[in-house]
């Protein structure tokens, strides 16, 4: 019987490697990672692999999303006719010298708008003051998209104030990631669609069978407000995004309102979102394109928002950050809670640093997946060998997405720079032309400073032989972490 189920165990790996190789086609060094996974853990590989690694659930995505991409294919080539890509109008307000706009317009067809006004959030307490209030001020809709949402202090808030919206005749949509709200209890939810919200679930885990798969999440964080304002970044809904958390301890991350044109797009993606989750295939059948102001005539910040995920057959919001960083001139400024980059990114990075460009990197001392945060220290190491700059925050945890060049152009949004979140996961950022606004992100930068310590290469280079196993052990399974 030992014998059979070796046999059988040893077929079924060989299989899963010949598919790999043959069929699925993966990132080389994914797939590396995952025949080492098959080769050293037979059994328990094969499993792992199911929940990790397999990718027919990404082409199956892709095959739904072909009318999500007629929408955004529509709506760019309405757009693009007007865009600064053809613009002669030299004293226009949108034209700018950045070959990073038209790259992300073209290669990716991701719309921008120049009529934005940004509020930046940098603590949870005020970004919830005002998401709430602005809810409670809704008129017509609020659509909301969040990745976790606890059922504590924070979280029973949110829900009362979204069954008063919709008793009061609001449209209120919520869309909520499956395993990202693994542990949200049933109870929870029925409250909200007892109160006339309406609900659905990104991949739900449980039913109607099991589905326990890790990658592919949506990360997204977006709410809108009858088509007047947005909110986008790294805060999920729950008392540890207070700064309640006693293991996490003050939680500080990066969240931006919009007000202007660009609020349209994301409740376009929301509702594309929320088209791919219910499956319903005519659900924006009777939906017209947003009215956008004409871009050589409005004043305000030019926001880009890219969404980029498994069913983006080029990764765009990965591909837009290589861009900044080959862009930038004097400077790169970075907050990260993961910094797993792939070879492309890592290499940017690098030749900007030995460019003598000030390259600044800052992640969170206090950890929230330690296979992650060693992998992270390892490709630190590698930067500052090239001359870059790292800092560890050591106020509280980082969870802030966001990247500034020059301070003069800026990213803000869900992804964080890991293989994972450019590559898997579901994301949207706002990359965003405006001076200002890229100023206030460097200012809170160097405010941070202040609440880190200097990681230098010489302490680096001193860390124990145990640190060194951790670091090369992750390193080794970075590609599929």
């Amino acid at each position: 019987m030992l014998i059979f189920l070796l046999i059988l165990s040893l077929f079924i790996n060989l299989s899963l490697i010949g598919y790999m190789i043959f069929i699925e086609h993966k990132n080389v060094m994914a797939t590396w990672a995952w025949l080492m996974v098959l080769l050293f853990i037979p059994f328990l590989g094969f499993f792992a692999y199911l929940f990790f690694g397999q990718s027919m659930k990404k082409r199956r995505m892709f095959n739904q999303k072909e009318e999500s991409d007629r929408y955004m294919h529509l709506l760019h080539k309405e757009i693009h006719k007007d865009s600064c890509s053809y613009c002669n109008n030299k004293s226009c307000s949108s034209c700018y010298d950045y070959k990073l706009l038209h790259f992300l317009l073209v290669g990716h067809e991701s719309v921008y708008t120049c009529d934005n006004q940004i509020t930046l959030f940098v603590d949870g307490k005020n970004k919830f003051d005002t998401l709430f209030e602005d809810i409670a001020h809704a008129k017509k809709y609020v659509h909301l998209e969040y990745y976790i949402i606890h059922d504590d202090a924070l979280g029973r808030h949110f829900k009362d104030l979204l069954i008063q919206k919709a008793k009061e005749g609001v449209e209120v949509s919520l869309l909520y990631d499956g395993m990202g709200c693994i542990k949200t209890p049933i109870h929870y939810f029925k409250e909200l669609i007892l109160g006339g919200v309406h609900l659905t679930c990104f991949s739900p885990p449980f039913t109607p069978w099991p589905n326990l798969h890790f990658n592919y999440r949506n990360h997204r964080k977006l709410c809108t407000i009858d088509d007047t304002l947005s909110y986008i970044g790294g805060f999920n809904i729950g008392d540890e995004y207070l700064g309640k958390s006693k293991k996490m301890g003050y939680w500080r991350d990066t969240h931006i309102k919009i007000v202007g044109s660009s609020t349209l797009l994301c409740n376009l993606q929301f509702l594309l979102d929320w088209r791919f989750a219910t499956k319903n295939t005519h659900y924006l059948d009777t939906y017209d394109l947003p009215q956008l102001s004409p871009l050589c005539h409005a004043t305000g910040a030019v926001i880009q928002l890219v969404a980029s995920g498994p069913d983006s057959k080029l990764p765009a919001i990965r591909n837009g950050y290589i861009q900044m960083i080959n862009e930038a001139h004097t400077s790169i400024w970075i907050q990260t809670p993961y910094f797993v980059p792939d070879d492309a990114l890592l290499t940017a990075l690098k030749l900007a640093s030995l460019s003598g460009i000030d390259v600044r990197i800052m992640i969170p001392n206090k950890p929230d997946h330690m296979c992650v945060y060693w992998a992270t220290y390892s490709y630190i190491g590698e930067l500052l060998a090239c001359g870059a700059k790292a800092y560890t925050y050591e106020k509280g945890f980082l969870h802030s997405k966001t990247i500034v060049i020059d301070e003069n152009l800026s990213s803000v949004g869900t992804a964080n720079f890991d293989m994972r979140s450019l590559n898997l996961n579901f994301e949207m950022n706002a990359f965003i032309y405006d001076k200002s606004f890229a100023k206030s992100l460097s200012e809170a930068f160097c405010k941070d400073l202040l609440d880190c310590h200097p990681l230098t290469l010489e302490t680096y280079l001193n860390r124990s032989h145990k640190i060194i196993f951790k670091e090369s052990i992750s390193r080794l399974f970075s590609p599929i972490l």
